[in-house]
């Protein structure tokens, strides 16, 4: 069933609009007839990009100068979510990596990606499910990674802020269940993206290519995903099996988790 709600499609909110998956998205959603707010720290590149979406599609692209690792821009945010009524999309994009051991990354560097990643996704998200669910619609996508499904050398803050992502946003779809609001979650693999570089990616072996999904395909993906209904969008995954496994081994275990009695390889010798 098609699920798009572009008929009517509002404004939509793209944070990390600047650059990669955040720029590409503000593309596609201005092609589909959104108004765009585009939201990033680099004034320079969201005028740019405003001024080619609004002449490009005649949409409206309003630029708001950002930096969601602090916590008065962020509160900004939530109130123009919360107070415009044209607003109907969030995609939660912002965020950023480090590739190094935790010991070897500095601690200003590991708050501002908790502030980021996990922070600032999770107080915007609130805002847009109380906000879409007083207006009887809306569509919410959080960006989170294929590195939260497990452990990966040389990210372990990173990894870890998107396991976030990932239980948080399914924690969110149950609370829309049953509402016209719709929340999906994309888990981009190895994407071609201006991140990899800021996270110190040029410093290792290239990447083999045929990992590596281009920034405009993962984003189409995504997009038919969200027109199929999709809760969980992972573009880089072949088999969708694996995605249902996964999930039900997490259910198993977590129900596993409560027992009153400890397992039979604890008792005493």
């Amino acid at each position: 069933m098609n699920t798009s709600i572009s008929s009517h499609p509002g404004a939509a909110i793209v944070t990390g609009a600047s650059s990669g998956i955040g720029r590409v998205y503000a593309q596609h959603l201005a092609a589909r007839g959104h108004d765009v707010i585009l939201v990033a720290r680099r004034e320079d590149r969201l005028r740019r990009l405003a001024t080619e979406l609004a002449g490009r599609h005649g949409v409206g692209a309003e630029v708001l100068v950002s930096d969601l690792s602090k916590p008065e821009d962020v509160a900004r945010l939530e109130d123009r979510i919360e107070s415009d009524a044209s607003i109907s999309m969030l995609v939660n994009n912002a965020g950023f990596s480090a590739l190094k051991p935790v010991t070897q990354t500095p601690d200003e560097t590991i708050a501002k990606m908790i502030a980021l990643n996990v922070t600032a996704l999770t107080l915007l998200s609130k805002a847009a499910i109380a906000a879409f669910t007083s207006r009887g619609r809306g569509a919410l996508i959080n960006i989170g990674s294929g590195a939260g499904f497990a452990p990966y050398p040389g990210i372990p803050v990173y990894g870890a802020t998107k396991a976030y992502v990932y239980l948080f946003t399914q924690s969110l779809q149950s609370e829309v269940e049953d509402t016209p609001v719709r929340v999906q979650l994309v888990l981009p693999g190895a994407v071609v993206s201006e991140g990899w570089e800021v996270a110190g990616g040029n410093d290792l072996e290239p990447l083999p290519p045929e990992i590596v999904m281009s920034t405009e395909d993962l984003v189409r993906a995504a997009l038919r995903g969200l027109d199929l209904g999709e809760r969980v969008t992972a573009p880089s995954v072949q088999d969708e099996a694996l995605l249902r496994a996964y999930e039900a081994a997490g259910s198993r275990a977590l129900q596993g988790a409560f027992d009153a009695t400890p397992a039979a390889r604890y008792a005493e010798p």
